[in-house]
């Protein structure tokens, strides 16, 4: 079983309330190869909701607590992000998840370069926070990049 990243199945729950439905993710799902998840909505976030990134770290720092997720009007949604996290997690070992397609430079499911934290675009190499905690439990991790690729 894969695990997927919600909005990338045509599921409402990106930041600004529109998804970012991609016809491969959804056909590995409508073929019973995978489950959704939106680590932000399990954590406790509205839909829609402001932006949010990741200041002075990447999703490895956030679970060492040495970086913290905030929103572009700077308030801290670090507890949520990470709360998100771990119930995406309990729904990979519940499937025996040995993968997962989550987005692209998202603060939760980004992969290799997430946005850095100062809401101009420019982009890190890092990972979000639920990709490192996916990785860290031997999870391999894509994005929707790599879905002709591998899947």
């Amino acid at each position: 079983m894969i695990v997927i990243s919600a909005c990338l199945c045509g599921v409402n729950c990106k930041y600004n309330g529109e998804n970012n439905l991609n016809k491969e993710a959804l056909a590995l799902l409508e073929e019973g190869k995978a489950v959704v998840v939106c680590p932000e909505q399990m954590g406790g976030l509205n839909t829609p909701r402001v932006p949010h990134e990741i200041f002075e770290g990447d999703g490895a720092d956030v679970l060492d607590g040495k970086a913290r997720v905030i929103n572009s009007q700077g308030g801290d949604s670090t507890e949520k992000f990470v709360k998100g996290a771990y119930e995406a997690l309990k729904i990979a070992k519940t499937v025996e998840a040995k993968a997962a397609i989550l987005k692209a430079k998202s603060p939760s499911c980004g992969c290799g370069k997430i946005y850095d934290g100062s809401f101009t675009g420019k982009k890190i190499k890092g990972n979000g926070i639920t990709a490192e905690l996916f990785m860290r439990n031997r999870i391999k991790v894509y994005t929707e990049d790599d879905i002709g690729e591998e899947f």
